[in-house]
């Protein structure tokens, strides 16, 4: 899928659910970090998953629904990565990004960061919590 298809299909919610995997949320997340500010970026993602959360029924609670710490701790490691290589603009699709940076395909890359405790925390649901084990790298440039 192309990325101004995926980018469509996410915002409007017609993204095939059984294809809502990790790489499409590091897609998605790309492609709102190529074209804006960090914050802003983050504020489309959070939206976006809830409202795609709830045109697809998906309950909310322990261990299930949207995750404010995994999706920011996961946007700023998409940031770090883009701001580190230099790939603001360089590759062609959202695609090639993830091709490129395979260490962000494990959907286990905060396990690095966070103790399951943490992770399992119920505010880690509502709130961002800083990681417990090393903190997040730092980015260079925060757009």
């Amino acid at each position: 899928m192309n990325d101004s298809d995926m980018i469509r299909q996410f915002e409007d919610c017609s993204f095939p659910f059984q294809q809502w995997n990790h790489a499409a949320h590091v897609r998605v997340g790309f492609l709102y970090l190529r074209d804006r500010p960090f914050e802003e970026a983050v504020s489309l993602m959070r939206n976006g998953i809830q409202a795609y959360n709830a045109a697809h029924d998906v309950p909310s609670g322990p261990g299930q629904g949207y995750d404010e710490t995994t999706t920011c701790a996961l946007m700023h490691l998409i940031h770090v990565t883009m701001d580190a290589y230099g790939e603001m603009l360089p590759v062609a699709s959202s695609q090639e990004f993830c091709d490129r940076h395979p260490q962000l395909m494990t959907k286990h890359i905060l396990r690095l960061f966070y103790s399951p405790q943490r992770r399992l925390d119920p505010d880690a649901r509502r709130t961002f919590l800083s990681p417990d084990l090393t903190p997040l790298p730092s980015a260079e440039n925060t757009n």
